[in-house]
């Protein structure tokens, strides 16, 4: 499938824009004595892995390493942008002569959420290519033995948990990050404080690449969570001083199987709004393959871009299209786009709502 890339200006804007220009943040923020602890937890955990792998005569740069980490955040000083620069020089500084003795391979790639709708296609791309692909997964007690048939490496982890993430970056040269937060999880847990940690472990771990998946026109929408944090994701990317790449998804077709096309199968009603926006849905194969594309590309660093597909959908076009293919009309339930709008502003009156009403509100702009 034809798939059309826009490519945008660098990000420039600093860390402490970011924090100005969202709210969301600063009200979210961690306090900074549970920061130093987790810093410290991570110091300790990379200090016990690496010593492993490198033994006895590595020991001094592990020293400055953990007291890198230890130096991040201190409870009587909050974060700049210039403390984080500083920081972030002293990690990397002191993780890549650590680990010095041992050369990382450009094919070694790690892919946080890879049992998802985008990162399994990521996963099975990078191994069709050559690639030594290692995956980030949560522990579950239905193991993904998918990716392992495939090829791939598995080994568990969590974006929630920061000390889980050192001993995963080991020996890996690029980061792909297709993860994002479960649906009964709140927002802030993966997409914000979760990218956070991995972005500071993998500019400690000295990561030469790091791709991030965000929202097309995300900075248009700061009353959106979600949203939001992807925009502030993006700007925080930007002044960690990695070499990144980001990329702006429209939606995925893979999505309007179970959302569409299997209730009109089934008879069963489906949903959807009166509004006339087109979404550019894109297949989640044809999005592995540019990024694997962009990978290999050093014009992009830095940059962003947009992926979508060759042609906007309405809903309505969207149904239509499903019952042509299945023979049969739709059982369609319309829901108008002010009662979608009431309904976000009345599930914000409840605190056990709130993650619903977000999901609306995205929802919303989706169909906006």
């Amino acid at each position: 499938m034809a798939s059309v890339i826009v490519l945008l200006a660098p990000a420039t804007a600093t860390l402490q824009a970011c924090r100005i220009s969202c709210p969301l943040l600063l009200t979210s923020a961690t306090s900074s004595h549970q920061q130093q602890h987790q810093c410290c937890s991570i110091a300790a955990t990379t200090s016990s892995l690496v010593s492993c792998f490198w033994g006895s005569r590595k020991l001094s740069s592990i020293a400055r390493l953990s007291h890198a980490f230890r130096s991040c955040v201190t409870p009587d000083r909050p974060v700049s942008s210039g403390v984080l620069k500083s920081n972030a020089q002293q990690l990397s500084t002191a993780a890549v002569a650590a680990m010095s003795g041992t050369p990382v391979r450009s094919t070694s790639i790690l892919v946080v959420g890879a049992t998802g709708t985008l990162g399994r296609q990521v996963v099975r791309r990078a191994l069709d290519e050559g690639y030594d692909v290692r995956c980030l997964v949560r522990p579950r007690p239905a193991p993904a033995d998918f990716l392992r048939d495939w090829g791939a490496t598995v080994v568990n982890g969590d974006l929630s948990k920061p000390e889980t993430l050192p001993a995963v970056l080991v020996g890996v040269h690029t980061v792909i990050d297709c993860a994002t937060g479960r649906p009964e999880e709140p927002i802030r847990t993966v997409d914000w404080d979760g990218k956070v940690a991995l972005i500071q472990c993998a500019k400690a771990m000295g990561i030469q690449k790091f791709v991030f998946f965000s929202i097309h026109n995300c900075e248009k929408h700061p009353e959106v969570p979600l949203m939001e944090i992807k925009w502030c994701t993006e700007k925080y990317l930007a002044e960690s001083g990695l070499k990144h790449t980001i990329i702006r998804l429209c939606g995925f077709m893979q999505g309007l199987i179970g959302q569409y096309a299997v209730p009109v199968l089934e008879g069963k009603a489906v949903w959807g709004t009166d509004a006339p926006t087109r979404i550019a849905y894109m297949d989640t194969q044809d999005i592995a393959r540019l990024t694997m594309m962009a990978l290999r590309r050093k014009d992009v660093e830095r940059k962003s871009l947009t992926f979508a597909g060759p042609r906007a959908w309405t809903t309505q076009e969207v149904i239509s299209l499903c019952e042509r293919l299945a023979g049969q009309d739709a059982k369609v339930t319309i829901v108008p786009f002010g009662v979608l709008k009431f309904t976000r502003v009345l599930t914000r009156l409840f605190e056990w709502t709130n993650n619903a009403a977000d999901r609306l509100a995205f929802s919303e702009v989706m169909e906006d």
